[in-house]
């Protein structure tokens, strides 16, 4: 299973997650990094982990607070060519997607720069029709399912069981229950077990609730691909074992 840093920009910051409560987000205080910024941030993530996928949210861009285009712009130069950014800005549908690439693309710098790998939350999401769409585009998209309170949020989730059919996802989808982000309470296996059993052979990513290594053994072993951690990374609580050409990995 592969481990995934997490980047949460808002107001110009890299902030710390604290139980998917976004007004109580404040700018990061991490053991890798002296500074919140953004750059200097994910620099320290990637430099740690040796993960070649940096998880960017833009709460900002989600929040409708204020899009970070010039930073994601800088992160992709900064990261460079062979890292992967999978981005959470909210999308709505495509059109906002294609948008924003087009915006990064004209205040990125350099030639060499990081790829922008969209993310649907269902948070947001709106158009179911926006993954094929952004396929069709020429992208990767990832599928968020994104839960709060035990609810599973948005127009793509429908019903008690929480989901509105699998037909239309993508072939990797994270299982984002927002409570246990920051909340340093355990992964949510219960949650993830449910996704899979309607995911058939598309990856599945787990996020949050990571606080040291015993917690990513008992994900790895859940069947997750891989998962997104923050702030046992920021709080130098985990280790993990790097594969050449893979980033951290626990097994």
């Amino acid at each position: 299973m592969q481990v995934i840093p997490v980047l949460d920009l808002l107001d110009g910051h890299a902030v710390r997650a604290v139980r998917g409560e976004r007004s109580r987000y404040r700018p990061i205080q991490s053991s890798l990094c002296a500074t919140s910024d953004p750059v200097a941030i994910a620099r320290a993530l990637v430099a740690t982990t040796g993960a070649r996928t940096l998880y960017v949210a833009d709460l900002g861009a989600i929040l409708g607070h204020g899009a970070h285009d010039a930073v994601l712009a800088a992160l992709c130069d900064a990261l460079g060519e062979g890292v992967d950014i999978w981005l959470d800005a909210g999308f709505t549908a495509c059109a906002p997607l294609l948008a924003l690439a087009e915006r990064i693309a004209r205040l990125a710098r350099g030639a060499s720069r990081a790829t922008i790998v969209p993310v649907f939350g269902t948070e947001t999401l709106l158009d179911t029709g926006a993954i094929a769409q952004a396929s069709a585009c020429g992208f990767e998209p990832i599928l968020s399912l994104d839960y709060r309170g035990g609810r599973a949020l948005g127009v793509a989730h429908v019903g008690h069981t929480g989901h509105a059919g699998s037909a239309w996802w993508p072939s990797r989808v994270i299982v984002m229950t927002l409570d246990q982000v920051g909340a340093h309470g355990g992964p949510d296996l219960a949650t993830l077990a449910d996704v899979r059993a309607l995911a058939g052979q598309r990856h599945v990513v787990g996020a949050g609730g990571i606080r040291d290594h015993a917690d990513l053994v008992l994900a790895a072993d859940s069947g997750a691909s891989a998962w997104l951690v923050a702030s046992a990374l920021h709080d130098g609580t985990i280790s993990f074992r790097r594969d050449v050409g893979r980033g951290a990995s626990v097994e």
